[in-house]
């Protein structure tokens, strides 16, 4: 049944071998001067029909269909900070336990591949929220979060809503016991209602000096922040992603072993989240630029696409 689902493919949405031809020019007279569609004929290349992606005309994909290619997107993830905090600190160790996210500190993409993560933004569509491969629509599921990060996937959803500076000093003092002075200048530095994460993690290591007296708790899963960095990364002006990027690079691993070309850890043990299985420091990182991976992806066939990744993980996690 999910196969089905995440292999609908659009008709109306993308291009078909038998919709070419004179359809071609008509479409391409029907592009206004800036890029726009007149009269709802769609776009060179596709979509022919736009009222289902109606934003289609500030996609990365419009523009580069017009030959205005864009640098490869500078990714910000904590990857590598999230790997120097190590094992957390035996007070602490039970309450990051409690929540169900200590596996994040041992399963973050130490390094990020910018090319493979653009290539993939390329494809990928807000209005629809998959990415639209020459296979047809695919998406991250639940199952990919439960088998790459062994996190949970089932319970109650926790939101965070906005929180104003004047609230975060006075968690960060409550807390994390600095005084109000010091949490006002860290959200300062920082910008706005939060603090950077070089001084979060002095401030977890500080509670292994004795006589510190201060007890911090670390983890929260905003997982669905990726799906809106990806909506927002996919418009042409964009030239940054945050997000948690370990999760989409670890996805693309698993399911797209012909486009990309990841090392294998042969230490990986099969307890361990799937995630892990994955060499990502600088040493393993090939440094390709995008429009080689775009080349992949666009040879994409059904067979190329692992469908059952986990397959061989089932009796770790269900």
């Amino acid at each position: 049944m999910w196969l089905r689902m995440f292999l609908v493919v659009v008709g109306h949405c993308l291009s078909t071998p038998d919709r070419t031809g004179a359809a071609d020019g008509a479409e391409s007279d029907g592009v206004a001067s800036d890029g726009t569609t007149a009269d709802d004929e769609g776009f060179p290349g596709g979509p022919r029909d736009p009222s289902v992606l109606i934003g289609f005309a500030d996609h990365v994909a419009h523009n580069i269909w017009c030959g205005q290619e864009r640098p490869d997107l500078k990714l910000v993830s904590h990857g590598r900070r999230v790997d120097k905090f190590g094992r957390p600190a035996a007070e602490i160790e039970g309450m990051i336990a409690a929540t169900g996210l200590d596996p994040l500190i041992r399963c973050s993409v130490i390094t990020t591949d910018p090319g493979l993560i653009s290539a993939f933004v390329e494809r990928w569509h807000r209005e629809t929220s998959s990415f639209h491969l020459p296979v047809g629509e695919v998406t991250i599921a639940l199952d990919d979060v439960s088998s790459l990060l062994h996190i949970p996937i089932t319970g109650a959803l926790h939101s965070f809503g906005s929180l104003a500076t004047a609230d975060a000093v006075a968690l960060l003092t409550e807390l994390l016991e600095v005084t109000p002075d010091e949490a006002t200048a860290k959200t300062r530095q920082a910008g706005g209602p939060h603090v950077r994460l070089s001084w979060l993690r002095d401030m977890y290591q500080s509670i292994q000096r004795p006589g510190t007296g201060r007890d911090i708790l670390l983890g929260s899963g905003r997982f669905g922040t990726l799906v809106r960095q990806l909506n927002e990364a996919s418009q042409a002006p964009t030239r940054q992603m945050t997000g948690y990027i370990s999760l989409l690079q670890c996805w693309i691993y698993e399911h797209f072993p012909s486009v990309h070309r990841s090392v294998v850890d042969d230490g990986y043990a099969e307890a361990s989240p799937c995630a892990c299985s994955w060499l990502t420091g600088k040493a393993q990182m090939t440094d390709i630029k995008g429009a080689p991976y775009r080349a992949r992806i666009d040879d994409l066939t059904v067979t190329d696409v692992c469908w059952m990744s986990y397959a061989e993980h089932r009796g770790v996690r269900g």
